[in-house]
């Protein structure tokens, strides 16, 4: 992975390089940035730079053979760790060395790559997916071992947040008394999900969203799109860079997200004190308890960022608003009105209660029937 190929975070790059070429290498970081913004790129171009002893801020440098192995992410001192969730293939106890072939494949593809993907690659349906204490111990067995190269052995975390409680617990002990020459890259979008202990022990480097010309000119460089399209998408993704490039593919949903918001939000209207629509919202609840939970998490994100868009449009900043559902005789300009001061805090706190308890093996169709009823009274909130 070559820095050049990964889009901003100059500083990042510089900071990593620099410190590397001067020997000052934590022995534990952690790279926090939203999606699409490039951790995980920046933290496999950080490890090759280090293992391969590359130079002038660049992973071109005179140990080729080094270089060529990061192609296909093989190298032997260059260790994943990221969650997974058992298949037909691993049916118990999986860990991620169980799906590497599937990971390196991925990574590849697209190495700007959601939680969401990995998990649409995996195939979770009503699973969740999380880094386990089988796979700490095989973090534990794998850097007890001297490395093939006989300098560093490098450890990615990848959704580190995604660690349950025994495994960020034997994750600390190795923190606090790392084996020599080993070093850990975390990797998360939701810092204040990871222990505090663990974040104490790290070095943190945070990562911005990108900005919208360094998408658009990507997308022009490596897509050959139009210049017109790669600044509309680039203004839609939001300092996305994988959403961009699911935009750009017409894939940004699997989902008919926008549907279903229209749908919810038409019954909800309808049902203050009409019992036929309360009907409507509890088989709207029954289809989408229906989902798998990562489904019905990322459903209510979308949720989460439509009322803000609806907000922003209520008090008159359409230059901020980049959703528009694509949904027959539905505008969003006539849905904002019941969008407010008033009620946005409560809709948002709902809605995020119901992902959290989505998260943690509640009854979907229980909390969705109940976030549903609750929205109709928060929607005609004066």
């Amino acid at each position: 992975m070559q820095f050049s190929e990964i889009l901003g975070q100059e500083y990042i790059k510089s900071h990593l390089t620099k410190s590397a070429s001067l020997g000052r290498i934590p022995h534990a970081q952690l790279f926090v940035g939203p999606e699409g913004s490039g951790t995980l790129p920046m933290a496999i171009a950080y490890a090759q730079y280090i293992l391969c002893n590359n130079s002038n801020g660049e992973n071109n440098g005179e140990n080729k053979s080094c270089n060529l192995k990061f192609d296909k992410l093989s190298h032997p001192d260059l260790h994943f760790v990221y969650p997974t969730v058992a298949t037909e293939d691993v049916k118990t106890k999986p860990k991620s060395i169980d799906f590497i072939g599937d990971w390196r494949a991925f990574v590849t593809q697209n190495p700007y790559g959601s939680l969401f993907d990995w998990y649409t690659v995996l195939g979770v349906n009503n699973k969740q997916g999380e880094i386990r204490v089988d796979d700490a111990q095989e973090i534990l067995k794998t850097l007890s071992l001297k490395s093939y190269e006989g300098g560093y052995k490098i450890m990615i975390v990848w959704m580190a947040d995604k660690m349950n409680t025994p495994a960020s617990n034997k994750l600390l002990k190795l923190l606090e008394e790392p084996p020599e020459k080993t070093i850990f890259i975390l990797i998360t979008e939701q810092e204040e999900d990871l222990i505090q202990t663990i974040r104490s022990r790290c070095q943190v480097l945070h990562f911005g969203g990108l900005p919208e010309n360094t998408i658009a000119e990507a997308l022009v460089a490596q897509k050959q799109i139009d210049p017109k399209l790669a600044a509309t998408i680039a203004h839609q993704a939001q300092g996305n860079f994988n959403k961009a490039l699911h935009l750009l593919q017409n894939d940004d949903n699997s989902y008919p997200f926008d549907e279903w918001f229209v749908t919810w939000v038409r019954a909800a209207f309808k049902a203050k004190g009409n019992a036929a629509a309360i009907q409507d919202l509890i088989q709207w609840s029954d289809e989408v308890a229906g989902l798998g939970r990562e489904t019905q998490k990322k459903f209510l994100s979308f949720c989460v960022e439509m009322f803000r868009q609806a907000l922003l449009l209520n008090y008159e900043s359409p230059s901020l608003v980049y959703l528009e559902p694509n949904v027959e005789k539905f505008q969003l300009a006539n849905f904002a009105p019941f969008v407010n001061g008033n009620n946005i805090q409560e809709i948002f706190k709902e809605l995020s209660d119901a992902m959290y308890h989505i998260e943690r093996n509640g009854n979907a169709k229980i909390i969705l029937t109940d976030l549903s009823i609750k929205l109709t009274r928060l929607i005609h909130k004066k």
